[in-house]
C-alpha cells in the first residue's frame, strides 16, 4: 500500500516545521514543493523530501503532483503564504483539480486583495476604517485629505506589514508614497495603494477554524510609524460583552467574504465605536501564534488543520486554560550581527516554553519596518497573566546580541 503524502506548497520559517512534525505524528509523509527549497533551512536539517518547482505556475504544480501520485497516495495539499499571498488560492485550485478537501480559491483571491476585502466587508455592514484605493501620488494626497490625517498607507496586495506605514503629516505621506512608487517596493501588478483611516485602540487577533472562534489574543506593536508586532498574549483580557462582540464581528467577516473552510486569522482594533476590522487573512497566523493558542487553550491549530486537509474529523475542544505570551526579538539597528546568545539561559527559566533565534552571527541586518525585522522570539506560559509576564521578562533579560553598524552608516 502506497504511503500517504501531505503536499506542502512552499514553506515557512515558523509554521513549516510545525506542519512537518504534525504530519509525521499523523503518519503522513510530508513533501514540500517550492520555487527555492534551499531557503527553508529546516527541510535540509530534518531531511524532508523537497522538490524544486515554480509554485507560481499552476500547470507545473499539477504535473508534479500527478507524478507524485504514481508513487504515493496524496492525502491532502496545503501551503504557506509567506510574502506571497497567492499561495492559499493556488492550494485551493490544486485541491479542486485533485478532488481533495480545500478552500474556495475565488474567496481566497477576493480576500487577499485588501481593497476588494474592504469593499465586501463594508457592503455587508462590517465596521472597517474609511478607505480609498489610489494608483498615484496625486490620488494618495487627495484621498488622505478626504479621510483626514493621520492615515495608513499600504499596498493593496501583500502580507507581514510589508510597505505598511502610518503617515501622520503630509511630509510622511509624500515620503512613503515615493518609497512605494519609487522602485523600493516590489509590485506584482500595477501599483495600487490603500489609503485608510487610522483606527485607534487596542489590537486583537482572532483565530478561527471553520466557523468556530478558537482564541482571541491581544497584540502590541513597536512605536509608530511602522507596524512591527512586539508581543502577543493569549487569551486577551476581555469582558464577556467585548468578547461576544468581537466574536460576532469576526464571524460576520467570514460570511461577507465567503470563507469558513479551514483557518482564518482576523486583526481588529477596539475603537470608540467598538470593533473595527483591520484585516482578514484566510490562513493560519505565523508562529509563534499556533504555539500560543495551544498553550492557552489546548487546541493544536496546525494538527487540526491538517486533519481537515486530509478529510479527517477535527477536534477543537479546549483542554485547559492558562496565559501564554510570545515576545518577538526585534533588531535595534542596521549592521552586521556579531553575536546573539542567552537562549540556553533564557530557555532554562521555569515557565519558558521556547527561545528561538531566526538569524545567525555574521548575518547582515537591514531593518524594513515589518516582520523581517524579527530576529527571534521567546514564549512563556503559566496559569496567570502577571506570573507569565514576570517569567517572560526574566528570560528576555538573559538574551542579548551585538550589531556592528555598517561602515559609514549613521546610528
Amino acid at each position: 500500500m502506497a504511503r500517504k503524502a501531505l503536499i506542502l506548497i512552499e514553506g515557512h520559517r515558523g509554521n513549516g516545521p510545525l506542519h512537518i512534525q504534525a504530519a509525521q505524528r499523523l503518519g503522513l509523509h510530508p513533501i514540500t514543493l517550492a520555487t527555492d527549497p534551499a531557503q527553508y533551512e529546516y527541510l535540509a536539517a530534518e531531511a524532508i523530501e523537497a522538490i524544486r518547482v515554480d509554485t507560481a505556475n499552476l500547470d507545473a504544480l499539477i504535473r508534479e503532483c500527478s507524478q507524485l501520485q504514481t508513487k504515493y497516495g496524496i492525502a491532502g495539499i496545503t501551503g504557506f503564504a509567506g510574502d506571497d499571498e497567492s499561495v492559499p488560492a493556488t492550494v485551493g485550485k490544486l485541491c479542486r483539480h485533485f478532488d481533495l478537501p480545500g478552500p474556495n480559491p475565488a474567496s481566497i483571491e477576493r480576500c487577499c486583495d485588501k481593497f476588494t476585502q474592504r469593499h465586501l466587508l463594508a457592503q455587508a455592514g462590517v465596521p472597517v476604517p474609511a478607505y480609498r484605493v489610489a494608483a498615484n501620488a496625486t490620488e494618495v494626497e487627495s484621498f488622505a485629505a478626504e479621510i483626514g490625517l493621520p492615515v495608513v498607507l499600504k499596498p493593496v496586495l501583500g502580507s507581514g506589514s510589508i510597505g505598511v506605514q502610518l503617515c501622520r503629516n503630509v511630509d510622511e505621506l509624500a515620503e512613503h508614497t515615493t518609497y512605494l512608487l519609487g522602485g523600493n517596493h516590489m509590485w506584482r501588478s500595477s501599483p495600487r495603494m490603500l489609503v485608510e483611516e487610522f483606527a485607534q485602540g487596542p489590537l486583537y487577533c482572532i483565530d478561527i477554524m471553520g466557523n468556530e472562534v478558537v482564541g482571541i489574543g491581544a497584540a502590541d506593536f513597536d512605536p509608530p510609524p511602522r507596524f512591527v508586532y512586539r508581543e502577543i498574549t493569549y487569551p486577551a483580557l476581555l469582558s464577556d460583552d467585548k468578547q461576544n462582540r468581537i466574536s460576532d464581528v469576526s464571524l460576520s467577516c467570514l460570511r461577507a467574504l465567503g470563507l469558513g473552510w479551514g483557518p482564518t486569522n482576523i486583526e481588529l482594533r477596539w475603537t470608540k465605536r467598538g470593533p473595527v476590522v483591520i484585516e482578514v487573512n484566510p490562513r493560519l497566523p505565523g508562529a509563534p501564534v499556533p504555539q500560543l493558542v495551544q498553550l492557552a487553550y489546548g487546541v493544536d491549530l496546525v494538527t487540526e488543520h491538517i486533519k481537515l486537509v486530509i478529510g479527517d474529523n477535527w477536534d477543537l475542544r479546549r483542554r485547559h486554560s492558562q496565559t501564554a505570551i510570545g515576545r518577538y526579538l526585534v533588531a535595534d539597528r542596521d549592521g552586521t550581527l556579531d553575536w546573539i546568545g542567552g537562549d540556553g539561559r533564557g530557555a532554562a527559566v521555569p515557565g519558558v516554553v521556547e527561545v528561538k533565534f531566526y538569524v545567525k552571527p555574521k548575518t547582515p541586518i537591514v531593518r524594513k519596518g515589518d516582520y523581517r525585522d524579527w530576529i527571534g522570539h521567546v514564549i512563556a506560559a503559566s496559569p496567570g497573566l502577571a506570573e507569565t509576564e514576570v517569567i517572560l521578562q526574566r528570560a528576555a533579560d538573559l538574551i542579548d546580541w551585538s550589531i556592528t553598524p555598517f561602515p559609514n552608516a549613521s546610528e
